[in-house]
């Protein structure tokens, strides 16, 4: 008998900044990602109307946010806020958060000038990347918040 057939599951990523924010989207099944877009809303309105365009568009199963944390894996000023604004998609939009390790993403990308002009949304989809790569088979739906 045949394995059912399991569903691709959409996902947005978002790479936090308190200047910008990066998007990347990707699914399970071909688990690649791509960067879309750096966001810099002049108010806290603005970036969830953008968002909430971006999730209209792309119909997420899940959303990923990038956790950022000190090298050793302590939390600093910018672990609390990444963590708020998570909580805030959660709650504003209902759907699964899931948070990834992104300590290293920039510095990957930041001696690569393609990169430059849109760094935070590639930063998004190397974090896309790194969840792909710790859930080698299909990820279910699930909350993490």
């Amino acid at each position: 008998m045949p394995s059912p057939l399991i569903k691709p599951i959409t996902i947005l990523a978002f790479d936090y900044g308190t200047r910008r924010i990066g998007v990347a989207v990707g699914n399970t099944e071909t688990r690649v990602s791509q960067a879309l877009k750096t966001m810099a809303a002049q108010n806290a309105d603005g970036l969830f109307r953008e968002i909430e365009h971006l999730l209209k568009e792309w119909q997420p199963d899940q959303i990923i946010v990038g956790l950022p944390t000190h090298p050793d894996g302590t939390k600093h000023e910018m672990t609390a806020k990444a963590k708020r604004f998570g909580n805030q998609l959660h709650g504003r939009f209902h759907l699964p958060i899931i948070w990834v390790d992104e300590r290293y993403t920039s510095a990957v990308l930041e001696g690569n000038p393609q990169m430059h002009d849109n760094l935070d949304a590639h930063s998004a989809a190397l974090i896309l990347e790194q969840y792909f790569a710790e859930n080698t088979k299909a990820p279910e739906l699930k909350n993490e918040r």
